[in-house]
């Protein structure tokens, strides 16, 4: 296939959860602009209408659907709605996370909440999407987690600044995402389906001074990730080009972790 064929995302279906968020947003704009027909969800619809809104006043074909994550009967109809709609799915950009849980102090509650929309949930949307890419096929499932999935976290980069009670369920979650899509692509071996994650480094959101020096100066790049760094990324999986890779976790954090 010549290179612009092997990217080229046209006549593929392709569903973006948590399309509203920084990096969603993001997401659902490289899987367009590559060709694809992008389904960006979020809890409230008129959120997902007005991400959608904002890339169709490009021409580029970006559609609004509900999800909650956290409610079986919500991924049901997802499903319903994508094969009644849109004839089925081929990739599935695994990126919704809520973030209940304020600190490493806070009730105990507060990570349970977590696991119900970021474990349990997520794994129930991963289940059915899968059977739904299978059935149309073929194609892929992309993870988004982060590079906090791979180690600890640098308290150092948090210094002069209060953002330092870090959340340990965002550690957990991001974890357990890498490795469940081993999991999965040895689990689906033969069924044209692949499972991989993307970890990205930290996307520049106008943080601290304090937080953006500590930081940057530790990055060979010497940056923060922007809008466009995982746009690339999210294409090449979710393509022909990514064909051979399957069950990997790529880290895109500028060389930080070299």
């Amino acid at each position: 296939m010549h290179i612009k064929d092997l990217f080229n995302l046209e006549g593929k279906v392709i569903v973006v959860t948590g399309g509203s968020g920084q990096y969603g947003q993001c997401l659902v704009e490289g899987l367009a602009e590559a060709g694809g027909t992008v389904i960006t969800t979020s809890r409230k619809l008129e959120s997902a209408r007005e991400t959608a809104g904002i890339f169709r006043k490009r021409g580029l074909e970006v559609h609004p659907m509900e999800l909650d994550q956290g409610d079986p009967a919500s991924v049901q109809a997802l499903k319903e709605a994508l094969s009644k709609e849109f004839g089925g799915l081929h990739v599935l950009v695994n990126n919704a996370v809520s973030r209940p849980m304020k600190g490493y102090g806070a009730p105990i509650a507060q990570f349970a909440a977590s696991m119900h929309i970021n474990a349990t949930g997520m794994m129930d949307l991963v289940r059915e999407m899968s059977d739904l890419i299978i059935r149309s096929g073929g194609g892929s499932v992309i993870s988004i987690s982060s590079m906090m999935g791979m180690k600890g976290p640098d308290l150092s980069n948090y210094e002069g600044t209060d953002m330092g009670d870090l959340p340990p369920d965002y550690f957990f979650h991001n974890a357990g995402l890498i490795n469940l899509s081993r999991y999965l692509a040895k689990m689906h071996a033969g069924k044209n389906i692949r499972f991989n994650c993307i970890s990205p480094g930290g996307l520049f959101n106008h943080q601290p001074r304090p937080f953006l020096d500590n930081y940057c100066k530790k990055v060979p790049l010497g940056r923060m990730a922007n809008k466009d760094d995982i746009k690339g990324l999210a294409v090449l999986l979710a393509s022909e080009a990514g064909a051979y890779i399957n069950g990997e976790n790529i880290l895109m954090d500028g060389g930080l972790n070299a």
